[in-house]
């Protein structure tokens, strides 16, 4: 019995040396946690709790979501180039009303001819009302705060060169080149240009106010603004109520007019409109589009769905249900509206002279919107903005619509779908 009682004894000594030579080894991969001790009779078994021993970190999340997210941005990017090498044009498929609703089976999809079309509406309802659904608000909060993570110095340039890769940024237009510089992904986003990287146009009086992509421009019909081709929103939904006379001086249309025209305040003019896409690997500052004066601020709590054009031709009224913050004066031509619209991961416009402006906010809901005026007893006129001077910053990518009145000799200098950097030609007179 004291033989076998000291052979055990020796046994569990040995497996004891065993098990922290190992951890010893495995501490260079995994810190080892406090490990669990259980009684079997005369033997001590030592079990590490697994799910500690692989625990997820911050910057993990980010390499393997970023991978995946690159994958498929590739994957997509791919199929659009193959549409346009063969001529194609992506086809508008618009979700229509009854389509955000999921709408009951109705009788038709019982009958033979029409359930293979009554199945499609009633899945692509089913597709936009869970999108819909998506917390994006959160997620988006949650993007920010995992963008503010401090990535280690060694793993920086990896994840930004995947990041430059994916969305084909130009880094050598950068202000500062060296990917360590930046701590984390929020900083690379906002990156700066070299002073002479974006010439601002002397020549014509409307400037491209950001890099992006050209979705849309032309005259506002009938109250309606075009977010892509054959896609429109309500004008009135988009910019809010009118304001009251007493706050925008340059409000003088008579309230019975519709309500584009209220905003037309000189006669002979038209309103216009222009929407600029940015893409992630865009340059994500904004400037001043023209001079002109910003008399007024209005915040728009909403949704943060992605405004790709992609989804911008499938969600009616995108535009109208995201976040924004739209921006309103006057130029030498009467109303001018500078709107940021945010998107999916966008949880953040920042206005640059406005510190009181609070964008993905859980105190604020969606469907109310805030109004702050910039006309006050000590500042007769608002806040003047020169051509081209820096007016404010997203981080990711969104879209910037602009809506202004002018004569109507004023042109467009664009085409649809074209790409433009900031500084380049918008139109003139």
């Amino acid at each position: 019995m004291a033989a076998a009682a000291a052979r055990s004894s020796l046994l569990c000594s040995c497996n004891l040396l065993l098990h922290k030579n190992l951890c010893v080894r495995a501490g260079v991969l995994w810190k080892q946690p406090p490990s669990r001790t259980f009684f079997s009779d005369r033997k001590k078994l030592h079990t590490a709790p697994v799910g500690q021993a692989f625990r997820l970190r911050p910057f993990h999340v980010l390499v393997a979501t970023g991978g995946g997210y690159a994958g498929y941005r590739k994957y997509e990017d791919y199929k659009l180039e193959q549409l346009e090498k063969r001529g194609l044009e992506v086809p508008v498929r618009l979700a229509s009303e009854w389509e955000v609703a999921i709408p009951p089976a109705g009788p038709e999809a019982k009958n033979g001819g029409n359930e293979d079309e009554a199945q499609r509406k009633f899945f692509a309802a089913l597709k936009v009302a869970l999108y819909k659904s998506v917390p994006t608000r959160l997620l988006s909060r949650a993007w920010g705060r995992l963008n503010q993570v401090e990535l280690p110095t060694w793993l920086r340039k990896p994840v930004y060169s995947l990041y430059i890769w994916t969305f084909g940024v130009n880094m050598k237009e950068a202000a500062v080149e060296d990917l360590h510089h930046y701590r984390n992904l929020s900083e690379f986003f906002r990156r700066k240009l070299k002073p002479q990287a974006r010439p601002v146009c002397c020549v014509h009086s409307v400037i491209s106010p950001s890099d992006g992509k050209i979705l849309n421009f032309g005259q506002v019909k009938n109250c309606e603004v075009e977010q892509v081709k054959g896609v429109t929103y309500s004008l009135e939904s988009f910019l809010g109520p009118r304001i009251s006379t007493e706050e925008m001086h340059f409000s003088r249309a008579p309230p019975g007019n519709s309500f584009q025209q209220q905003l037309v305040t000189k006669e002979g003019n038209e309103l216009y409109h222009c929407v600029i896409y940015l893409a992630p690997g865009d340059y994500h500052c904004f400037h001043s589009p023209t001079d002109w004066t910003v008399s007024h601020r209005r915040h728009f709590p909403g949704s943060l769905m992605s405004v790709n054009p992609g989804v911008a031709r499938w969600i009616k009224e995108l535009f109208c249900h995201n976040e924004r913050v739209v921006l309103t004066g006057d130029w030498k031509h009467g109303f001018f509206s500078l709107t940021a619209v945010g998107a999916t991961n966008v949880g953040s416009i920042r206005i640059y002279f406005d510190q009181d402006l609070h964008t993905n906010s859980p105190s604020y809901s969606k469907g109310s919107y805030n109004d702050f005026s910039f006309i006050s007893n000590n500042n007769k006129e608002g806040i003047p903005m020169r051509k081209g001077e820096h007016l404010g910053e997203f981080n990711l990518g969104s879209t910037i619509v602009l809506i202004f009145e002018a004569p109507k000799d004023f042109k467009f200098n664009l085409k649809a779908g074209q790409k433009i950097r900031f500084g380049e030609a918008l139109g003139s007179l």
